[in-house]
């Protein structure tokens, strides 16, 4: 029985694994199915979908900039499992609120200054409830687990993350949007339900003071991040992987409707395949390492994503420009001579996403203290976010200026350059021995 098979018949990992898998479905079928509605049903030019994706991503990222450094020191002070219980326990109260917006929306039985702040709302408390669980998905793995068991147990809950997202946004795209609100609600209850299940995890400092100025508790929480020298370039690497991925997210929607002239259930197949590619390239990397915490392929990786990314741009490039036509659905789309070449392309981009992404959240957790896991990861989200909320809105600003869709894809070329020569720098870093600067 393998490391990853054995995992998944524990207590100590299945409930958790479970618990963050239902957590990553239910945040993408309801962002999906709602940015899909709007974008498909009520906006109708490019400028206008981009400017509410990239509204919509940013305001789910924007509580993670503010509140991470906050639900760090609450994750290492506190029991991870009581803030677990608690988090999904608002989860329900929160996809209550989106599923009345969205139901508002689809009868058309309040207007859309009603029906559309109400769905922002939820996605705005939905980043804060995963911001505080954020921190320990990651965090808890290694008091539940061996040593040698991190580096799977994180490529499970990578992996499984995207396989969840992956079936989220499906749903998101096909399900009629009465029946996605629903859905979002009964997973929540489903969710609080198997958390209860997760063994204890005590608090690993003994400080018990949190510091509750928002201002000071983040700057701190920076600042011991960029201390570390392999956090310092972890982050960073991780960082800028997420603001591609935050760019692409906000494009794919108005590419597909406005450039390949396709309806909302192909940008959810493009969606789909985005991230069942991360998922795939979580699985391989674990099995290249062989449970070893290492860097050695995240240059490799990245840089192939960005040759990867040159591939889906001309993909699109050759794809006939029809703006007047109808809009193409599944089976036509897959029908047309390109549309295997830019699905394979971008199945790519993703894998080389994964295979770089996984072993630097291993990083997060076992290159520090165990006391400081949780503010570790807490460090990376908000930077991260940081990083995601500029690509977002350069994504959404770029479409307002003018920029052409298909164009605006090769900004990312310039945040995987970054990411490769910071995975590089780390690589070296970890091969010298590691160590604090």
């Amino acid at each position: 029985m393998t490391t990853t098979t054995r995992l998944l018949a524990r207590r100590r990992f299945l409930p958790l694994f479970i618990t963050q898998l239902l957590n990553a479905f239910n945040d993408n079928l309801y962002k999906n199915a709602m940015v899909l509605f709007v974008v498909y049903a009520i906006y109708d030019t490019p400028e206008g979908e981009t400017f509410f994706s990239g509204l919509a991503t940013g305001l789910f990222v924007l509580p993670f900039v503010v509140l991470s450094a906050m639900a760090g020191q609450l994750a290492d002070m506190r029991d991870k499992t009581t803030i677990i219980r608690w988090v999904k326990f608002c989860e329900i109260l929160i996809m209550l609120t989106g599923a009345t917006g969205l139901a508002l929306a689809w009868t058309g039985s309040a207007s859309h200054w009603v029906s559309i702040p109400l769905m922002f709302a939820a996605l705005l408390a939905m980043g804060v409830h995963s911001t505080f669980f954020g921190p320990i998905k990651y965090a808890i793995l290694p008091q539940h687990l061996e040593k040698d068991e991190v580096l799977a147990g994180t490529g499970l809950v990578e992996a499984g993350t995207y396989v969840a997202i992956l079936a989220g946004m499906i749903l998101g795209g096909w399900l009629k949007v009465e029946w996605a609100a629903l859905i979002t609600i009964v997973t929540a209850v489903i969710g609080y339900l198997v958390c209860l299940s997760i063994p204890r995890a005590p608090a690993m400092s003994t400080d018990e003071k949190v510091d509750w100025n928002i201002v000071r508790s983040s700057m701190a929480l920076m600042r011991y991040s960029f201390a570390h020298k392999e956090l310092r370039y972890t982050v960073l690497a991780i960082s800028f992987f997420w603001t591609v991925a935050a760019i692409l997210s906000v494009q794919f929607i108005p590419l597909a409707k406005n450039v390949l002239r396709a309806d909302k259930e192909v940008a959810s197949i493009m969606l789909v395949a985005f991230s069942a590619g991360i998922a795939i390239g979580s699985a391989s990397i674990n099995h290249l390492l062989k449970g070893a915490v290492s860097a050695r392929y995240s240059s490799i990786s990245v840089l192939a994503m960005g040759v990867f990314l040159v591939g889906f741009y001309i993909a699109v490039k050759l794809w006939p420009a029809a703006p007047d036509a109808p809009l193409l659905n599944v089976p036509e789309f897959l029908a047309h001579p390109m549309a295997p070449v830019l699905m394979a392309v971008l199945l790519l981009i993703s894998v080389a996403g994964g295979m770089f992404v996984v072993p630097l959240y291993a990083f997060l957790t076992t290159k520090v203290d165990a006391s400081q896991a949780s503010r570790s990861v807490a460090a990376n989200n908000l930077i991260s976010s940081l990083f995601m909320v500029v690509g977002a809105l350069v994504a959404a600003l770029l479409g307002l200026v003018g920029i052409p869709l298909a164009e605006q894809l090769l900004i990312s070329l310039v945040f995987c350059a970054a990411s490769a020569w910071l995975g590089y720098i780390l690589y070296q870093h970890e091969k010298a021995g590691g160590g604090a600067d």
